[in-house]
This record gives C-alpha cells, sequence and structure tokens, in this order.
C-alpha cells in the first residue's frame, strides 16, 4: 500500500519532467524560414526588403559566441512565397517572427533587424515586449512614409505613393528590372565587391511579394507604438549618398523619430550606405558587439 501510494504520488513530478524534457515540435511557416547557427545568447537576424540570410554571414562569423536564429522571409531571396503571395506582407511575417521566438523558447532574444528587418524588429518588440530583451534597428525609420511625403504625411495620405511603387515593382521584368535593381543597389551598397550578391538576391526575390513589402513599410507608421518597447535600444543610421538634406538635417529625423523611445542610442555611421554591415563592417561589427553585451 505504502509503494503504492508513493507510486500515486510521484505521478504528477514524473509527467511534469517528461514534458520539460519532450523536444519541442519543429518550427514550420509558410511566411518565413529559420537558419540557427553558433552557441550562446539567442539573437535573432532579419534581413531587409527582397534580402537573404547572407547579408549577415561576415558578421555572424566576426562574432561568435551566440546562437543566431537568421530569419528568411518568404518571396524573398529564392525562398517561395508560401503565404506572402496574397495580401499584407510585413505585419503577418512579424507575427510569425514572434511565433517563432516561443515556439522555439528563446529567452528574451535580442533582435537585429536592417532596413525592413529593422521595422519588422520595432514591431516584434512594440507588439510583443515580452519577448525581447533588446532592438537594433539598422537604417530604418519607424515611418519611412515621411522620407516620401514630408513631415506632414500620414500612412492615409501616402498610400497613392505607396500604391504607385508597389505597381512598378510588382511589374519589373526582364533586362529593365535588372538595369532598375543594379542601379538602385548602386546607391544602397557602397563596397562594389558586394553588389552582385545584394543585386542576385532582389533579382531572385518575388516582385508582387517585394512590391507588396514595400507598400506595408511605407504606409506603416510605428511611432504610436515605440512607447511600448521599453528596452534598450540601438539605432544605426547614414546620410546616403544624393540625400536632398545635409547630416545634421537626417540626424535631427532620426531623433525626431525616435522621440518616444528615449533610452534609444541614435549612432550616425559614416562612410556608408545602407548596407552598413558590408559598407562599414567594423564599425557595424564594434556597434554590434557593445549592443549585445549591454554596454
Amino acid at each position: 500500500m505504502i509503494r503504492l501510494f508513493l507510486a500515486l504520488l510521484l505521478l504528477p513530478l514524473a509527467a511534469a519532467c517528461a514534458t520539460a524534457d519532450a523536444p519541442r515540435a519543429a518550427f514550420a511557416s509558410d511566411r518565413i524560414g529559420v537558419t540557427v547557427r553558433g552557441e550562446g545568447p539567442d539573437v535573432v537576424l532579419i534581413p531587409g526588403l527582397s534580402s537573404s540570410p547572407a547579408v549577415w554571414e561576415s558578421t555572424v562569423a566576426a562574432l561568435p559566441g551566440y546562437r543566431y536564429h537568421i530569419v528568411h522571409v518568404a518571396g524573398f531571396a529564392g525562398r517561395p512565397p508560401g503565404a506572402n503571395a496574397s495580401g499584407p506582407v510585413v505585419a503577418p511575417v512579424a507575427e510569425e517572427i514572434a511565433r517563432y521566438i516561443a515556439q522555439a523558447g528563446l529567452e528574451r532574444p535580442a533582435l537585429v533587424g536592417h532596413s525592413l528587418g529593422g521595422s519588422l524588429a520595432m514591431m516584434v518588440a512594440a507588439r510583443h515586449p515580452e519577448l525581447v530583451s533588446r532592438v537594433m534597428v539598422v537604417d530604418m525609420a519607424p515611418f519611412l512614409g515621411s522620407l516620401f511625403g514630408g513631415p506632414a504625411a500620414t500612412a492615409e495620405t501616402i498610400r497613392p505613393v505607396a500604391a504607385q511603387l508597389r505597381a512598378a515593382i510588382a511589374s519589373g521584368a526582364g533586362d529593365a528590372r535588372r538595369a532598375q535593381i543594379e542601379q538602385t543597389i548602386a546607391g544602397m551598397v557602397r563596397t562594389e565587391a558586394m553588389r552582385p550578391q545584394a543585386v542576385a538576391d532582389s533579382l531572385a526575390s518575388d516582385p508582387a511579394v517585394s512590391g507588396q513589402a514595400m507598400y506595408d513599410l511605407i504606409t506603416t507608421d510605428l511611432r504610436p507604438e515605440l512607447p511600448r518597447i521599453q528596452v534598450p535600444l540601438t539605432v544605426l543610421w547614414v546620410h546616403p549618398p544624393g540625400a536632398p538634406v545635409s547630416g545634421e538635417q537626417m540626424e535631427a529625423f532620426y531623433r525626431a523619430s525616435f522621440a518616444a523611445t528615449p533610452q534609444a542610442r541614435v549612432v550616425r555611421i559614416p562612410e556608408s550606405y545602407h548596407f552598413i554591415m558590408w559598407d562599414a563592417p567594423e564599425a557595424f561589427r564594434r556597434e554590434l558587439a557593445a549592443f549585445l553585451a549591454g554596454r
């Protein structure tokens, strides 16, 4: 009888242990894929519009000691479009990244996002603040629409411009598409040796998905959501070539854009175009290392 009583008493404990040790279900998504590299504290890396995980290769190699979770958005850089083939792209992808963090059991990872990836990082941190420990935004403002429509622009007033850009990107084809992509990348990547990778990624992206993602990006104003981001926030920015404003005006724009997050470090990276991790790798890695170390 005593033996039976002890067995019954220990059953719930055994069940709990079995549950704790059970392997987690493999993450499956029709909007993103995730590749895991390295060991250590968790870091989620999110590439930008029409980019592949390859944009993070040199960074991951140069900064070991972390477990990197590298996102690949469906429809970008050769990955089949999946559910991103129709309807909004950006907000649903942000929700999938949040779902991945939760399902994979990551304990409040750091989020690092470049360009569109920066918007995704902000979305996850603002809408699921319990999931993240810190955020780095690499050359992206919380409302890109203001760069197209001026300081008075709103998500509604900028929609016609966003719709034109969506149509132009989605309808691109053949030599004309390649020429346009090469011209765009030349203004975004200063390091000529890295341009072929960016061009190849863009050419391998689904035009409709890229067009819709750009539309979502331009018409999404994250500024009202920024106060929900209470964790450390680092924003890296550049003064792009041919910008119609001075470096001082660009800095004022970024500081005003992130005014609702007083903890934000807003840092200009000189001698770089949009792809900071390629154009200014030493400066980028120095900032990233300090960010990940909590300095």
